[in-house]
């Protein structure tokens, strides 16, 4: 019961994730996390930045991920399918009928009509992220003297350096994680 479950949660992730792996994140978290309550939100936040970290598209690290923790081989290779038949599906009729009709011009309004959505997904787990990074909590449930300072510093830092340098972002998360160990090493935290 617990394989099916997880196999229609991604299922529904590769179904509407418009605009790629990050566009996904939220919908992630919200079948993981709020509806089937297989993970913590701390939990889920760990996943993302392996997700991320890991090569290959962020949805389909993810399903690996939440299948491995939760069910282990079974569940990697059930999430993982799940989360890849519909785009496979979908990918495969769009590109029929956008080579058959690319040159409607309603074609063109449809596709430019769905940017501002996917625009949309990408900003709100980027909001996700960075409130679960400085706060431990999520958008609604930020308590502002809960702040972590050490991550917040950080943060702007390594957002100064990729604006003001255009430094490569691999560069950038090496760095802020020896920055962090460090940190915290030092704080004794660790």
């Amino acid at each position: 019961m617990l394989l099916l479950k997880l196999f229609f949660a991604f299922m529904q992730v590769g179904l509407f994730s418009v605009g790629g792996g990050y566009a996904a994140i939220p919908l992630i978290q919200e079948q993981i996390v709020n509806i089937h309550k297989l993970m913590t939100l701390e939990e889920f936040s760990d996943l993302i930045t392996v997700a991320e970290m890991t090569p290959g598209p962020i949805s389909i690290n993810s399903a690996t991920f939440v299948g491995m923790r939760i069910s282990e081989i079974p569940g990697v290779l059930i999430c993982t399918i799940g989360c890849i038949i519909p785009s496979f599906c979908i990918c495969l009729l769009l590109a029929h009928f956008y080579y058959k009709y690319r040159t409607v011009s309603g074609v063109q309004v449809v596709l430019g009509s769905l940017r501002p959505a996917v625009v949309a997904l990408i900003g709100s787990a980027g909001a996700s992220i960075l409130m679960l990074g400085l706060f431990q909590a999520e958008l609604g449930d930020i308590v502002w003297g809960n702040i972590r300072i050490v991550e917040l510093v950080i943060f702007a830092a390594a957002l100064w350096i990729l604006r003001k340098f255009k430094t490569n972002a691999i560069t950038i998360i090496f760095g802020s994680g020896v920055v962090g160990t460090a940190a915290y090493f030092l704080m004794g935290a660790i």
